[in-house]
C-alpha cells in the first residue's frame, strides 16, 4: 500500500497532471480518463518509489507513458478502420448476369449468420448501400459500421468453406451446386 503522504502529493496536484495531460491530447474528458487510469495503476505500483525519487516527478512520467500507450491504441483501431475501409472500397461488385448465377448455397448460408450480419451485407452487398447508410440505419458510426461489414463478410466466408469444400476456393459464381443433406455442395450436379 502507498505511503498516505504520496497520495496527498498526488491528489494535491490533480489540477496540474490534468492541465499536462489536455495539452497532450484531444480532449478533456480523453485527458480526464488518461488521468483516471493512471492513479489506477499507480496505486498499485507506488511502491515502486525509490526513496529518493519525488512522487510528482515519477507520475509524470506515469502520465507520460500513459498518453503514448493512448496514441498508440487509437493508432492502431485507426489503422483497422483504414483497412477496412480499403477492403470495402476495393470490393467489386459482380455485374447483375454474374449475381443471378451466383451459387444458391451462399444465399442460403447468409440467412444462418446473426442478423446484424445478415442486414449489414443485405445492405452493402446486396442492396448496393454505403457504410454511412448502415451506420444512419444502426445509430453507430461508419468505422463500426465497416468493422461490422468486415466481420460478416469473414463469418460468411468461413460459413461457405465449411458447407461448400472446393466450391469455396474457386468461387461459387459458376456453380450448379446441390445441397447436400450436411449442407454441403456437389459441384457440377442439379
Amino acid at each position: 500500500m502507498p505511503d498516505s503522504d504520496v497520495i496527498q502529493q498526488l491528489v494535491a496536484s490533480h489540477r496540474q497532471f490534468l492541465s499536462f495531460l489536455q495539452k497532450r491530447v484531444e480532449s478533456r474528458e480523453v485527458a480526464e480518463d488518461i488521468l483516471q487510469s493512471a492513479f489506477a495503476r499507480s496505486l498499485e505500483h507506488a511502491g515502486e518509489l525509490r526513496d529518493n525519487e519525488s512522487a510528482i516527478a515519477w507520475f509524470y512520467r506515469v502520465l507520460r507513458n500513459a498518453t503514448i500507450d493512448h496514441y498508440r491504441r487509437r493508432d492502431s483501431i485507426q489503422r483497422a478502420y483504414d483497412g477496412w475501409g480499403r477492403e470495402l472500397v476495393q470490393h467489386e461488385m459482380p455485374d447483375a448476369l454474374t449475381r443471378t448465377e451466383i451459387c444458391q448455397c451462399v444465399s442460403a448460408l447468409a440467412a444462418t449468420l446473426k442478423p446484424e450480419y445478415r442486414e449489414a451485407l443485405q445492405l452493402i452487398d446486396v442492396e448496393d448501400g454505403s457504410l454511412n447508410d448502415l451506420a444512419g440505419k444502426l445509430g453507430i458510426t461508419a468505422g463500426n459500421a465497416a468493422v461490422r461489414v468486415h466481420r460478416a463478410r469473414e463469418a460468411l466466408r468461413k460459413q461457405v468453406v465449411t458447407a461448400c469444400g472446393t466450391c469455396a476456393e474457386h468461387g461459387c459464381f459458376d456453380c450448379k451446386c446441390k445441397p447436400m443433406s450436411s449442407g454441403g455442395c456437389h459441384p457440377g450436379k442439379s
